[in-house]
């Protein structure tokens, strides 16, 4: 293993670097989809299953509860006992409860297979960012981050186009389970090519790096739990009455900050280290990123209850409608990854305007033009808002994880993720809210409601908008030595 640690350490990186990344960002895309992929087969799932659509949208919201806790721990134990061990384990549990999952026979099980499946998820995904730190140097990471924001960004994007095309094809009342038993073939393929490419990496640890912070993970699982509960349960049942456990989630998330604190000044290894605080961009870049997923994932649930149950399009249909989107991040995220060395958080000011005014647009075009002119009428205006959402998320997470330390990489990719999955459960539950409830009070004018909803979105981006703003402002303050520049020296984890 030590020659492996020499080639990572060499600046041209790993020789195996590229093929990793292809490997790892094919297992992480299909993680990353099954968020989103299972919304258009949920109708389905009702009437195969015999159950309640609220019931039914827990195969949903399961999914990415337990996605959400598991990122940051999995994140954690990756940089401890090594990230290829982490990823293959991750896959192939990913692929065995996708099988389960598909083969449910009853909804309780259904559920109880996606909450596994989650998990599994939520260990293989912060593998990626880990890995691309530890591979690649210099220019080359900031490509490589790249990629992986392309990867975020296109598996919620296509995700509905994904799904209804699977419907679509297999067709019968069991064609929901392919969009679960779809993962095995290509799972398998990933494994093969992982336990080829991936490299493993010793990296002379101590015995003691592998000491768990179990009370830390506790902790910030338990916080994150009473964060996401309320807004994956609002997704089904509006906001109710458990906005208490958004009180219970600050005294715990307060109490697992003191935690960390206090097992750093005793020279352990914490689950989440704070001095990630200090760390140029990461702060900055977690909060963006929160904030944008709030605004962004939600719109795919109004666009889809609006295309199908407004305008009567087929789930097929109304996934390809969205495309231009998916193409826009496709394209914008590989260009920008490459630029990001260059420009820096320009490029997310940039993204977000063009995201806002894309999205801004497809709203009002959405109140006065309907039927089947609605697709061809929004086109244009969602390909902008994708130019602008790729340029969003592939930088944000270059800046975010650069100058984080390399031992760290891991638990910083999960915390990243982890944020971004709290905004997406937030997202959804307010943008459904807000189209529902002004759907009721319009007699049903569908195109009232999905225009509002959208315009609330912008408005949300507006917010991230104006934070990428002033981290702009003070990176070039820092830079002419008017603003301390504080945290880590980020050349250890950069490799510049």
């Amino acid at each position: 293993m030590s020659s492996v640690d020499a080639m990572a350490a060499s600046p041209a990186g790993h020789p195996l670097r590229w093929r990793t990344l292809a490997v790892t960002q094919l297992a992480a895309f299909m993680a990353l989809l099954d968020v989103s992929i299972v919304n258009v087969a949920l109708p389905s799932i009702e009437r195969g299953l015999s159950v309640s659509a609220g019931t039914a949208q827990w195969v949903v919201s399961g999914y990415a509860l337990s996605f959400g806790l598991a990122l940051v721990p999995a994140g954690r134990l990756g940089d401890a006992l090594g990230r290829r061990r982490m990823f293959l384990i991750a896959l192939v549990a990913f692929i065995v409860t996708s099988a389960l999952t598909g083969a449910a026979p009853t909804i309780g099980l259904l559920i109880a297979a996606r909450l596994l499946q989650g998990v599994a998820g939520g260990m293989l995904v912060p593998q990626n960012s880990g890995l691309i730190q530890e591979l690649f140097q210099g220019a080359e990471r900031g490509k490589a981050f790249g990629i992986l924001g392309a990867t975020v960004g296109l598996a919620t994007a296509t995700g509905p186009v994904v799904g209804g095309l699977i419907i679509t094809l297999i067709a019968g009342p069991d064609a929901w389970r392919w969009v679960f038993y779809v993962n095995v073939p290509i799972g398998l393929v990933a494994l093969l090519l992982a336990v080829r490419w991936v490299p493993g990496r010793s990296g002379g640890r101590r015995r003691g790096d592998t000491q768990l912070d179990l009370i830390g993970s506790l902790l910030l699982g338990a916080g994150v739990l009473c964060l996401l509960l309320p807004a994956v349960d609002a997704e089904s049942n509006g906001l109710g009455n458990d906005w208490w456990l958004l009180v219970v989630a600050v005294v715990l998330l307060a109490a697992f900050i003191r935690w960390e604190l206090r097992t750093v000044r005793r020279g352990r290894e914490p689950v989440l280290d704070p001095r990630l605080a200090h760390t140029p961009g990461f702060p900055a870049g977690s909060i963006i990123g929160l904030v944008y997923f709030i605004g962004f994932t939600g719109i795919w649930l109004v666009l889809a209850l609006f295309f199908q149950d407004g305008l009567g399009y087929s789930p097929l249909r109304s996934g390809l409608a969205v495309t231009p989107f998916a193409i826009g991040v496709a394209v914008s995220a590989a260009i920008a990854g490459r630029l990001v060395s260059r420009f820096g958080r320009v490029l997310t000011v940039v993204g977000l305007i063009a995201t806002i005014a894309g999205l801004t647009v497809t709203a009002l075009l959405l109140r006065h033009v309907s039927g089947d002119t609605a697709e061809w009428a929004i086109a244009g205006p969602l390909l902008v808002a994708g130019l602008g959402g790729g340029m969003v998320t592939s930088p944000n997470i270059t800046l975010s994880l650069q100058n984080v330390p390399v031992r760290m990489a891991g638990a910083a990719g999960g915390a990243l993720q982890t944020a971004q999955r709290i905004g997406s459960a937030i997202g959804t539950a307010v943008l459904a809210t807000i189209f529902y409830q002004i759907l009721m009070s319009s007699a049903r004018n569908y195109p009232t409601a999905v225009s509002d909803a959208l315009l609330s979105a912008s408005a949300l981006m507006v917010l991230a908008l104006l934070i990428a703003i002033v981290d702009l402002v003070r990176h070039r303050l820092r830079d002419r030595g008017e603003v301390p520049a504080g945290g880590h020296d980020g050349r250890s984890a950069s490799g510049t």
